[in-house]
């Protein structure tokens, strides 16, 4: 079909193309991060008016009341949905992507069935993919929607005999693949294969704890880009194909930096059942293991933040959820103004989704310079004087590195323990996702600040400009 598109059409495709390409290069960094994201959307403006003017299009009507529809939601979730929604908001995204893409599938299967048109094979497999892909995507993503949002446990799900049904659910729709390559206006069993994909999708996020969520919703974002180029493979439409494409890429490329960041395989990341998703909270002055930790108040932890030469602030998860990053900004401001010179060490995975602690930073208007990947920040923590940990847990946990018989051993993390002293502000002494406690809070070197990180970060900066 697309050998007789105006060429016009098929140059502005090259053009939003290349548009894609820079806004995925911009993107690689928080300073261009912006940029490339307006880059991006210039590009795929330019796709959908091209798209618009191709006279393949039959009902510009419905086409036009769908952009409409679509654009409101997009506003408002954009001003309604929270920064520590934002995980949430990618899951869902990634999901209602899947679940286009697989309507492309079955809109194109009813009107073959409808013309009694021939299908090629080529046309059935692309069909085919779509539908599988499509329909994980979906079902997957709702699924990691709902252990994100609190609906249901974040836990992982599982039970005997899990990973042969599985492996029965694929090879169910390998079989009816085949039968449907064989005849391929079957109703009955396409219908048959888009309920085995959404049962799939489910099947395979339930037994993902809540650790590995920043793994899965970057490949679940994979999943829709390569949904969306299977989807362009149905309608034959170019761009469709190389938007997908790049997302699919850049997703898995993403995932596996997620994974090395936890020094676990992919396979290990989908069916360990790794992670409780947060665990109930013990005492707030011991462990189960009977371990004490040493507290402080605003004012103790002012007077060691006021007076160090450095300090590297470690936000974490309690921050998103404490909107405390406002606050954060506020007190690196004060401490800066007295001399203090201020850093901020990002883990990959800190929070619920990749590049999380830096979109809250940017939001708080953080400078970039000051934001430090964990292989540049941590050779820096033996000459740093304090380290403020707001709300992080598993990625500055030491028995990462030194307890072989702990879950996350051999995870990198931020060496944290080897500053001078280390403050940790909590709410409580839970566990983060991993469900593992976490040595760090019982070291000699480090107090805690119990509380909401947004109230004590408040509370710091109060007694700090009091100094």
């Amino acid at each position: 079909m697309t050998e007789f598109l105006p060429t016009g059409i098929q140059l502005t495709y090259l053009v939003a193309a290349s548009l894609f390409i820079l806004g995925l290069k911009q993107l690689g960094s928080p300073a261009t991060a912006r940029q490339g994201n307006v880059i991006a959307a210039v590009g795929m403006l330019l796709a959908i008016a091209a798209t618009l003017l191709d006279r393949h299009v039959l009902n510009y009507e419905m086409i036009l009341l769908g952009l409409a529809i679509g654009s409101v939601l997009g506003a408002i979730a954009a001003y309604k949905v929270q920064m520590t929604q934002m995980p949430q908001m990618v899951g869902l995204l990634n999901g209602l992507g899947g679940a286009a893409s697989a309507l492309v599938a079955v809109a194109e299967f009813w009107r073959l069935l409808q013309h009694a048109e021939a299908v090629a094979l080529d046309a059935n497999i692309s069909m085919l993919l779509d539908v599988l892909i499509g329909g994980v995507t979906f079902t997957g993503s709702m699924i990691a929607f709902a252990k994100l949002q609190g609906i249901m446990s974040g836990s992982p799900i599982t039970f005997p005999l899990q990973q042969p049904i599985n492996a029965l659910l694929l090879g169910s729709y390998a079989i009816g693949s085949a039968f449907l390559l064989m005849e391929p206006h079957n109703l009955t069993a396409f219908l048959g294969l888009v309920a085995v994909s959404l049962v799939l999708g489910v099947m395979f996020v339930i037994p993902i704890g809540g650790g590995d969520m920043p793994v899965v919703i970057s490949l679940l974002n994979s999943f829709s880009g390569l949904a969306a180029a299977a989807a362009g493979f149905v309608v034959m439409n170019n761009m469709l194909i190389i938007a997908g494409a790049l997302v699919g890429a850049s997703g898995i490329i993403l995932t596996e930096i997620m994974c090395k960041a936890m020094n676990r395989s992919l396979i290990s990341v989908l069916f360990g059942a790794f992670g409780t998703g947060g665990s109930a909270s013990t005492s707030t002055a011991s462990s189960t293991t009977g371990q004490t930790v040493r507290s402080i108040d605003p004012e103790e932890g002012a007077m060691m933040l006021g007076y160090a030469r450095s300090v590297v602030i470690v936000p974490g998860y309690g921050m998103a959820v404490a909107q405390a990053q406002h606050s954060v900004r506020e007190l690196a401001d004060q401490l800066e103004r007295m001399g203090v010179e201020v850093k901020y060490a990002i883990h990959p995975v800190a929070g619920r989704m990749p590049g999380h602690m830096n979109v809250l930073l940017a939001e708080a208007n953080v400078p970039y310079e000051q934001l430090y990947d964990m292989e540049d920040i941590n050779p820096q923590f033996e000459q740093t004087d304090v380290v403020l940990v707001i709300g992080a847990n598993d990625v500055v946990n030491p028995a990462a590195r030194s307890d072989v018989n702990s879950p996350i051993y051999g995870m990198p993390i931020l060496e944290v323990d080897k500053a001078k002293q280390t403050i940790v502000i909590k709410r409580s002494m839970s566990t983060g996702f991993a469900g593992v406690d976490n040595e760090l809070f019982y070291k000699d070197k480090t107090t805690m600040l119990f509380g909401s990180a947004k109230d004590m970060v408040a509370k710091l900066v109060s007694e700090v400009k009091q100094l």
